[in-house]
């Protein structure tokens, strides 16, 4: 019984630090780059790239940190250049979703019936991808990168359902860059605006809220669709 407490304490103190690591995701970054100068491009890059290309960390930040960067950018006093950040992000993301692609079509099968790494992938994130893939075809590959956590899992089960290779890197091409230019624009144009800078958390908050609406949406529906008709 204790062990079971403790390991739930745990899990919330994990879950805790998750929550606030992404609201006060500019807090991070500034103290990074203040820290490490310009290896934060770098590190970055790192993140966003692993977000998608390691389909066990689909709980990295993604939006919330592009946004974070784009805001960075603006403020003459930290010296980086938004045209870098631009370049970088769609490389991590393109880069990310082409070898997760790649996994899921060589070994994806492998990897999700083993009984050791099947355990780092959480079954229901997968049918989730798998049901938003069944749904919106190739489309899925541009929508699900707006979406956290699905945007991890799309292009793996894209690549296990053997869609064509030339044709994914098309659609993962125009996802990656239209994600890294608005995401990074919006922190850009808008991330130091006073009232944006004062409510920065609750702003990153809605962000995510925005970006998962639609799977939340999709999953309501799904419910309704398999609850019993009642006469």
């Amino acid at each position: 019984m204790t062990r079971l407490i403790n390991q739930s304490a745990n899990k919330t103190r994990k879950y805790r630090t998750m929550i606030n690591f992404i609201l006060h995701i500019d807090d991070y970054i500034y103290a990074m780059a203040q820290s490490v100068g310009g290896w934060t491009y770098l590190l970055l890059f790192l993140v966003i790239f692993i977000e998608t290309a390691a389909i066990i960390m689909p709980f990295l930040p993604g939006d919330s940190l592009l946004f974070a960067a784009g805001a960075m950018a603006a403020n003459p006093k930290m010296g980086f250049s938004v045209g870098l950040f631009l370049v970088l992000f769609f490389l991590a993301a393109f880069l990310g979703d082409t070898c997760n692609f790649l996994i899921g079509h060589t070994i994806g099968h492998k990897l999700v019936t083993n009984r050791h790494f099947g355990k780092l992938i959480k079954k229901k994130h997968l049918d989730d991808a798998e049901k938003y893939f069944e749904k919106n075809g190739s489309l899925a590959i541009i929508l699900g990168r707006y979406m956290p956590i699905i945007r991890t899992f799309v292009p793996f089960v894209a690549g296990i359902s053997q869609f064509p290779l030339q044709e994914f890197v098309k659609r993962a091409f125009i996802a990656a860059l239209s994600w890294s230019l608005i995401a990074t624009g919006s922190g850009y144009l808008f991330g130091n605006i006073p009232f944006v800078k004062e409510h920065f958390s609750a702003i990153i908050l809605g962000i995510i809220v925005i970006t998962l609406l639609p799977s939340v949406i999709g999953f309501l529906k799904s419910i309704k669709k398999e609850s019993p008709k009642v006469n």
